[in-house]
């Protein structure tokens, strides 16, 4: 029987030497990385049955995005975090959500060997579905409007104007359609590339329907609010790997897309200030 290949990863020389030395002792094949990046390039062109990996390698979850990603490069693989922290807070349940299991270091190294012993007997311990920041959203593109409007009722400043549940939210599937496209594009953050048709109409539409520019800025501020919890309510399945950038992409398209909004909306003013 083929020994288990196990892929190490840990910032720490000293640990990362000492595992490697110890681990190939007890009969794992083993691969090390010294960082994020070297094991995201290890984990997209070989195959692994474990992941032995650091949580803070050096930044707070760094080992989340490695655990992400082996989760979506190879779903059968066990993957094991270890934190110097024996007391977990509440975002250990996000953690735990995302792999299979935490062990706190340091650790006498043959419970560490029996654990990953055990683990790798008993085999993942869930079939996680690991999705793009992108494909999330396009599948709770009506959940997240549903709880836009439900913010934007409790805020009596654009309550003033009534309005359909329509008419103030009916822009919103095109501009998740836009978002989602601006992940899926891999444009770089700040492009100007992608203008939106239906933000300049959107900026019209508001002027018209009497919105000060202040409450075009809190509708859009909203909007991020509720996209970032649809994103929170998905922690468990979200691919850890890109979620920084997709959620940076997301705020920098929201905000262009309120700019391209509010051109529109101060030329409308322009219009009705000209005299008859």
């Amino acid at each position: 029987m083929a020994p288990a290949k196990l892929l190490l990863v840990d910032d720490d020389e000293t640990i990362l030497l000492t595992l490697d030395i110890i681990l190939r002792k007890h009969g794992f094949d083993v691969t090390v990385a010294a960082t994020v990046t070297e094991a995201l390039k290890r984990i997209s062109s070989e195959v692994f049955d474990v992941l032995l990996s650091d949580l803070h390698m050096p930044g707070a979850g760094d080992g989340l995005t490695v655990v992400s990603a082996m989760r979506h490069a190879n779903p059968k693989a066990v993957t094991i975090l270890l934190s110097s922290f024996p007391h977990m807070d509440a975002a250990a349940q996000a953690i735990l959500l995302q792999t299979d299991e935490i062990l706190v270091k340091p650790m006498d190294v043959n419970m560490l060997v029996d654990a990953i012993k055990q683990r790798l007997a008993v085999g993942p311990t869930r079939t996680r579905l690991v999705e793009s920041v992108a494909t999330i959203l396009e599948r709770s593109t009506e959940s997240t409007i549903r709880d836009w409007y439900e913010l934007v009722e409790k805020e009596e400043s654009l309550m003033a104007i009534p309005m359909t549940f329509q008419l103030r939210s009916g822009h919103l599937v095109q501009v998740f359609q836009d978002l989602v496209l601006r992940l899926r594009s891999l444009k770089t953050l700040g492009t100007k590339e992608m203008l939106s048709a239906t933000a300049k109409e959107h900026g019209t539409a508001r002027r018209k329907q009497g919105y000060t520019a202040a409450m075009m800025v809190e509708e859009s501020r909203i909007l991020q609010v509720s996209v970032f919890n649809t994103l929170q309510k998905n922690l468990a399945n979200i691919d850890f790997s890109v979620v920084l950038i997709g959620v940076m992409t997301i705020a920098d398209e929201i905000d262009s897309q309120l700019g391209q909004a509010m051109k529109s909306y101060l030329a409308e003013s322009i219009v009705d200030a000209l005299p008859a």
